[in-house]
């Protein structure tokens, strides 16, 4: 009988966390330990129950995935982590591989692939997902650091400068340096031109239309 794989989940969406709960709960070899929205609470998980495997999403409430990676790996050292992204741009697979994660995933990835992820990665092998990994490598000209991004990124949804900092956990003050060096890096003109530049370019996801831009 193959050894059974004791999973601990984090991730800050309920019904993910659910549906991933369900998912994993009927497969034979993986038992569910404990599910958590937070960083804290998986690092309290995994003292608690020495887990074989922990998903671990790239957002949390309280820490994003890497920053809980990092403390879980020094909880539970011998833990196997599979870091999972909705959303992947430019400097999240380098983060991964510098928190010495075992796994990096698009969290629409086949229910078959997680699974079979899991059990990989339980067996001491590292997976990371092929086309995350060329997007990775085909973004390696942006002149953006990885906080630049999300700050354009956020802002490219139309969101305020207050509403930025909110979502990011910044300082308006920190979210205006980090916006004004992204359009000075790009050589654009204003906010909206450099997001432009930076879909261009393939360093933030592409979506229809534009969105409604607000200033304050």
């Amino acid at each position: 009988m193959a050894p059974v794989n004791r999973i601990v989940i984090a991730e800050g969406v309920q019904l993910l966390r659910s549906g991933l709960v369900a998912l994993l709960e009927g497969e034979e070899a993986i038992s569910v330990v404990e599910a958590v929205g937070n960083g804290l609470e998986l690092s309290e998980a995994g003292r608690r129950h020495q887990p074989d495997v922990a998903l671990v999403s790239d957002v949390l409430d309280d820490m994003d995935g890497f920053a809980a990676t990092a403390m879980l790996r020094g909880e539970v050292p011998g833990c196997a982590v599979v870091i999972m992204t909705a959303r992947s741009r430019p400097g999240k697979l380098r983060r991964a591989l510098e928190v010495n994660a075992d796994g990096y995933l698009p969290k629409d990835t086949s229910p078959d692939s997680l699974i079979e992820t899991i059990r990989r990665v339980g067996r001491g092998e590292r997976v990371f997902d092929g086309d995350l990994a060329i997007a990775e490598l085909c973004s390696l000209d942006s002149p953006l650091t990885p906080r630049e991004l999300d700050v354009l990124g956020v802002a490219a949804e139309g969101a305020t400068i207050g509403e930025i900092a909110e979502r990011l956990y910044l300082s308006r003050g920190t979210v205006r340096n980090y916006l004004s060096r992204a359009v000075n890096k790009m050589g654009a003109r204003t906010r909206l031109d450099a997001v432009t530049i930076a879909r261009r370019h393939g360093w933030l996801d592409t979506t229809d239309g534009h969105p409604s831009w607000k200033e304050s």
